[in-house]
C-alpha cells in the first residue's frame, strides 16, 4: 500500500469510563507477581510491584480494585529502597469497585502492594473435584471485561499494556499455569514461575491450576487438559499447527511465539478466551470429529485483533471481535473450504437478526460505536460487535476486492502492533488508507450507518450456503409430511453446523410426538454434541417433550457455558411451570457457574411473575 498522511502519534485515546486509572497520568509498565494459591479459604494472597512508565508525572498512582484486602503498601526508588508511603481506597461501586489512590514521592520507581483476593471473588472459579473430570480441585481466572481487578489490583483497562513476571505457589501435585511461557510439567516444589516479554492489557492475565497433562501437537502448540480429557482434546485439535500457519498466511507472523490451549471444566463460561500464548477452551467443543473448532480458530484470530490490537475502551469492543470473526471465517475457509465458511457466515448472520429482534432494532446498543460508561462492559458482548462487526468487513470486502481488504488488514495489524485502537481512531486510519482514495466509496460503505446507526445497514451482503440448502429442503420435505426416518439417507454426512441449521429451522410448533418421531430417528436427546443439544432442548421444552427433560437438567448441571444455558432458562421461563422448574435447576446447578454467567442468571430468575 502506498503511504498515507495518517499520523497514528496524533492520535489521543479517550478516558475509559470503566477504570478509574483510565485517566491516570502514571502509567504502570511491568509487573512482578507472587501469588500463593489456598484451596481450602479460597483465596490468592501475595504481592504485586508495579514498575511504572513515566514516574514524577503525578504524585499518586491510581489502580482499580475490587472487593480486595490492601494489607500494606511502598514505594521503591531507583536504588531499591523500600518506603512505606500513604494510600486510600475509594468509594465502592458495584460496577467498577474501588480506586487505590497511592501517594508516590518523587524518587518512586515502582510500588509494591501486598494482598489478599474475597473468597467470592468475581474473577476466579474455584471447582471442587466432583465439578472436574478427574479428582483433584481446579481454578481459573476469566478476566474480561473488568474482573482483573478483583485478583489483583491493577491498572484494569484495554488501553493500557505491561510486561509481567511471576511466581505462583500451589500444591505440590497440581500444575499452575498463565497467559506466559509455561512449564510442561509437574514441579515438586510446587512453585511456578513465569514470564510474559509482550506487552498486554490486564483482561489478559490469566492463571489456572488443576491436575493437568500437557501433549504437544508441533514445536509451537500443543494442548493442556485434565488427563481424562487430553487424549479427546488432541484427536480434536490436531489441526491446530495449520490453524496457525493458516493465520500467518492470511495476515502476517504470529507474535507470541507458542500457541497452546487449555482445556477447562465444563463450568467455564465461554467458548473460549483468548488469553496470550494459552487460549482457554470450553469441553463442550469436543464433538469427536473434529465439527466445532471454528471456535479455535476465532480464539486463534485474537492472536492478532485483540491481542495484538486492542479496543482501546470497551465502547470499542467491535474492533476486537469484528475483525477477529472475519479473520477466523477467512482461516476456515482456508482449511476446509468456501462452502463450510458459508455455513459458519448464515449461523452468524441468523444470530445477528434474533440479537437484533432481542435488542430492538432501533437500540443504540446495536450500534457499532457502544455507549457504556455506567453500565457493566458485558452488556456489549452481543452478537452485534461480533457478527454486525464480521459483516462491515465483508460489505468492505464486496466494495474494493478480497485482496485490497487482506492488504489493508494486514498492514493495519503491523503498524499497531501491541497498541490500542479506539473507533474514531480506526475510521481515521481506514479513511486514510482506502475509502478518501475512491471518489464516492464511503457513500457506498455507508459507513455511519454501520457504526453509529441501529440494526443492520441494507448494503450487507447476505450470506447463502449450498449445504443449507439442502438442509432447507430436508425441512421442506418434513414440513410436507415425509417421515423423519425418510431424511436418514441425505442427512448422514451433514456437520454440527448443518444439524442445528436444521434444529433452528424445525416448525416453532412442533408437538412432544412429532419431536418423538425425529428423536427416534436422529438421537437428538442423547447426542454427545453441546451445539446440537442447546439447538434441541428449547424445542423439547417449550412442546413439553418430557423424554428429554432429565438431559435437559443434566446439561444444565453439567454446563456453565452462558451462550448455552441462558436461552435454556428463557426457554423454560416461557412455559407454565417453568418458574418453579427453572429455580429448582439452577438452585443444584449454581454452585457449578461462574460469576459471569450467575451474574446474568440471578437477574433472570430472581423476580420473574408466575404465568396465568
Amino acid at each position: 500500500m502506498t503511504p498515507s498522511a495518517f499520523d497514528p502519534t496524533a492520535a489521543t485515546l479517550p478516558a475509559d469510563p470503566h477504570s478509574y486509572a483510565g485517566g491516570s497520568p502514571v502509567r504502570v509498565r511491568h509487573l512482578a507477581l507472587a501469588l500463593a494459591v489456598d484451596f481450602d479459604q479460597h483465596t490468592l494472597a501475595g504481592t504485586v510491584t508495579w514498575h511504572l512508565a513515566n514516574p514524577g508525572a503525578a504524585t499518586e498512582l491510581v489502580l482499580d480494585t475490587r472487593a480486595l484486602s490492601i494489607e500494606t503498601v511502598e514505594t521503591f526508588d531507583a536504588t531499591g529502597r523500600a518506603t512505606p508511603t500513604a494510600f486510600t481506597l475509594g468509594p465502592p461501586d458495584a460496577i467498577l469497585g474501588q480506586a487505590l489512590r497511592v501517594a508516590l514521592p518523587p524518587t518512586a520507581t515502582a510500588v509494591h502492594i501486598r494482598y489478599r483476593t474475597a473468597p467470592h471473588a468475581a474473577a476466579l472459579q474455584w471447582l471442587a473435584p466432583e465439578q472436574t473430570a478427574g479428582t483433584e480441585p481446579f481454578l481459573f481466572t476469566q478476566s474480561q471485561a473488568i474482573l482483573a481487578r478483583t485478583w489483583l489490583p491493577c491498572q484494569d483497562s484495554p488501553g493500557i499494556r505491561f510486561t509481567y513476571e511471576a511466581t505462583v505457589r500451589v500444591p505440590a501435585h497440581l500444575l499452575a499455569l498463565m497467559s506466559a511461557e509455561n512449564p510442561q510439567a509437574l514441579d515438586p516444589s510446587g512453585e511456578y514461575h513465569f514470564r510474559m516479554a509482550q506487552p498486554i492489557p490486564a483482561y489478559l492475565m490469566a492463571l489456572a491450576v488443576g491436575d493437568l497433562a500437557f501433549a504437544p501437537l508441533s514445536n509451537r502448540t500443543g494442548i493442556y487438559a485434565e488427563p481424562a480429557t487430553l487424549p479427546a482434546a488432541t484427536h480434536e485439535f490436531a489441526d491446530l499447527e495449520n490453524m496457525v500457519a493458516a493465520a500467518e498466511q492470511l495476515y502476517g507472523p504470529y507474535r507470541w511465539e507458542r500457541y497452546d490451549l487449555l482445556v477447562l471444566p465444563p463450568s467455564f463460561p465461554f467458548g473460549g478466551m483468548e488469553n496470550p500464548r494459552l487460549t482457554f477452551v470450553t469441553p463442550t467443543i469436543l464433538a469427536g470429529d473434529r465439527s466445532l473448532t471454528s471456535l479455535v480458530a476465532h480464539e486463534l484470530a485474537h492472536s492478532w485483533s485483540g491481542n495484538l490490537v486492542t479496543n482501546g475502551t470497551w465502547n470499542d469492543f467491535w474492533l476486537n471481535e469484528g475483525f477477529t470473526v472475519y479473520f477466523e471465517r477467512r482461516i476456515m475457509e482456508h482449511l476446509y473450504g468456501r462452502e463450510y465458511a458459508d455455513m459458519l457466515q448464515v449461523l452468524g448472520r441468523t444470530a445477528l437478526h434474533h440479537t437484533i429482534e432481542e435488542i430492538g432494532a432501533a437500540s443504540p446498543d446495536t450500534h457499532l460505536h457502544l455507549a457504556l460508561a455506567g453500565r457493566d462492559p458485558d452488556e456489549g458482548l452481543t452478537e452485534i460487535a461480533y457478527e454486525k462487526g464480521c459483516a462491515l468487513l465483508l460489505t468492505l470486502e464486496s466494495l474494493i476486492s478480497r485482496p485490497r481488504l487482506d492488504a489493508f488488514i494486514k498492514e493495519y495489524f503491523a503498524r499497531f502492533s501491541f497498541q490500542a485502537m479506539d473507533t474514531a481512531t480506526f475510521l481515521h486510519y481506514l479513511r486514510a488508507e482506502l475509502l478518501d482514495r475512491e471518489t464516492g466509496l464511503e457513500a457506498r460503505l455507508n459507513l455511519a450507518a454501520w457504526v453509529d446507526g441501529p440494526g443492520l445497514p441494507p448494503n450487507a451482503p447476505t450470506p447463502t450456503s449450498r449445504r443449507f440448502a439442502e438442509v432447507d429442503q430436508a425441512l421442506a420435505g418434513l414440513q410436507a409430511g415425509t417421515a423423519p426416518a425418510a431424511l436418514l439417507p441425505l442427512a448422514t454426512e451433514w456437520s454440527s453446523h448443518e444439524w442445528v441449521h436444521f434444529l433452528h429451522g424445525l416448525s416453532p410448533t412442533l408437538a412432544a410426538e412429532q419431536l418423538a418421531a425425529l428423536d427416534d430417528s436422529f438421537h437428538f436427546t442423547t447426542s454427545g454434541n453441546a451445539e446440537i443439544l442447546a439447538a434441541w432442548f428449547p424445542h423439547t421444552i417449550r412442546a413439553g417433550y418430557a423424554a428429554a427433560d432429565g438431559a435437559v437438567k443434566k446439561f444444565l448441571l453439567h454446563v456453565g457455558r452462558r451462550k448455552f444455558v441462558v436461552p435454556l432458562y428463557q426457554a423454560l421461563l416461557a412455559t407454565p411451570d417453568g418458574l418453579a422448574r427453572a429455580r429448582a435447576i439452577y438452585a443444584e446447578a449454581r454452585p457449578n457457574y461462574h460469576s459471569v454467567t450467575t451474574g446474568t442468571l440471578d437477574s433472570l430468575l430472581a423476580a420473574r411473575p408466575a404465568r396465568d
